[in-house]
């Protein structure tokens, strides 16, 4: 067995106990909680400074329902974007820090690829995590902590 297959484990467990724990307003779905994966860093460059991206996936995206991520034009919207999602992804540290936030989201495929960008050189938190905030049901779907590397 691998290392990574064992985390994957872990994480299986961590999630299956988190979701026997997490309390849903009633009028929500009973969905599960995401579970983050860590897929790897991809170099680029912002304002002409090298940075780096963390890229993870919701390993269980294929769980939730297409109208989470409808349109939600009848809620507030994200900046100048009238027209955001239902559902918005924010990524944190594992402190809680807020590192970026995604209100756009169309599909729950687009759960594919969930980043933060730091500029090269600087350290990343060793741990984050995601939470998606059902605007719509007033529904916060917490995941497990992901590491930041492989």
């Amino acid at each position: 067995m691998t290392l990574k297959s064992l985390k994957q484990i872990f994480l299986l467990i961590g999630l299956a106990s988190i979701v026997a724990a997490s309390p849903h307003v009633a009028s929500a779905p009973a969905l599960p909680n995401p579970v983050l994966n860590f897929i790897g860093t991809e170099q680029f460059t912002d304002k002409g400074k090298p940075s780096v991206r963390y890229v993870f996936e919701v390993f269980n995206r294929s769980e939730y329902p297409d109208a989470m991520f409808a349109a939600a034009p009848d809620l507030p919207p994200c900046g100048m974007n009238t027209k955001a999602s239902r559902t918005w992804v924010d990524i944190f540290d594992q402190s809680g820090k807020r590192l970026y936030g995604f209100c756009a989201f169309s599909k729950p495929a687009d759960l594919q690829k969930v980043w933060f960008a730091l500029e090269e050189g600087v350290v990343p938190p060793s741990w984050v995590y995601i939470e998606m905030n059902d605007r719509q049901t007033n529904t916060k779907y917490k995941s497990n902590l992901s590491e930041t590397s492989n």
